[in-house]
């Protein structure tokens, strides 16, 4: 941009625009290509679940359009787009044998992509766990954080020549807390501890993925995680101790483990009555904070926050 309006400001000079979706939003064809059932297909198709009963089985049928959207995005003139890998298109089960057909979409999607000069961005994981893998825990069972780093060693190892950066996870705190604590999300449930447990098995299932990746990819393509960060703006007199609780279960939970290896005292105070975090291992920590090269903040608005005093 050469051109900057009265009172405007230009771009600095390597600023990159980019636009972004996920795979179980946009894609459709839920039954085609030997594509495993996800928990967003169960939970979508349960009725009460979705508002107008509808569901993302045709979607915008991404993936039979996927030339006609490629020109959009080339019509856009953006310089990269994240999207996500759906590992059920990958396997269908979550583990075992790759499904070469989901592997091919991926590859038409990125070339695709590159012929048009747009940088790919990948997200291996945007909520839509397989749901042969819920079946056996989910996110509440250690296994999955290794079948997931699994998934990552297969598609790195086949998109990692031409994938420009990768993120593991996208806002796993709605992946345990909205999808194990409060059920507004997959799978539904509504369990405090299987909330938590999910939390650590996500941590864990980040950097074993990032360790699992990092030899399919070259010196200069990036690996790290997008989170959606809260901003809690305290309101009453305990409000400083309230964006102190929210920072810490949102955050804190998170950054903890990923970045410096621990988590934050306060947060395993508050959840002691619920779990004494016996699920923890040795090293757990130490493989949850692997080096990465970048770090998604995805932000939405301010939240005022206050403790509550048992009255609505």
């Amino acid at each position: 941009m050469t051109d900057v309006p009265p009172g405007g400001r230009a771009f600095p000079p390597h600023f990159r625009l980019g636009v972004a979706t996920a795979a179980y939003q946009i894609e459709g064809a839920t039954h085609q290509d030997g594509r495993g059932t996800t928990i967003w297909d169960t939970y979508a198709r349960t009725p009460g679940r979705i508002l107008d009963g509808t569901n993302a089985d045709v979607a915008i049928d991404h993936y039979n359009r996927l030339s006609s959207d490629l020109d959009i995005l080339g019509d856009l003139a953006v310089d990269d787009y994240r999207f996500s890998i759906a590992w059920s298109r990958i396997q269908p089960t979550g583990r075992g044998a790759v499904n070469e057909r989901g592997l091919d979409f991926y590859d038409r999607l990125v070339d695709g992509l590159l012929e048009r000069g747009i940088r790919p961005v990948a997200t291996m994981y945007h909520w839509d766990l397989p749901q042969a893998i819920e079946h056996l825990g989910g996110w509440t069972d250690r296994d999955t954080a290794y079948r997931f780093a699994e998934y990552a060693g297969i598609v790195t190892k086949h998109l990692g020549d031409r994938v420009a950066n990768w993120m593991t996870l996208n806002e796993p705190w709605c992946s345990a807390f909205l999808g194990y604590g409060s059920g507004v999300m997959a799978p539904g449930r509504t369990e405090p501890l299987s909330a938590l447990r999910a939390v650590h098995h996500l941590n864990l299932a980040h950097g074993l993925a990032v360790q699992s990746a990092r030899p399919n990819l070259a010196a200069d393509v990036g690996i790290g995680i997008a989170l959606n960060m809260h901003v809690p703006r305290g309101v009453g007199e305990r409000g400083a101790e309230a964006c102190q609780q929210i920072d810490d279960m949102a955050n804190q939970a998170f950054i903890g483990p990923m970045l410096r290896g621990g988590y934050p005292a306060g947060f395993l105070d508050r959840t002691s009555a619920i779990t004494d975090w016996s699920f923890v291992r040795d090293g757990d920590l130490e493989a949850s904070s692997q080096p990465i090269d970048l770090l998604g903040i995805n932000y939405y608005s301010t939240v005022k926050v206050r403790m509550w005093d048992g009255v609505s």
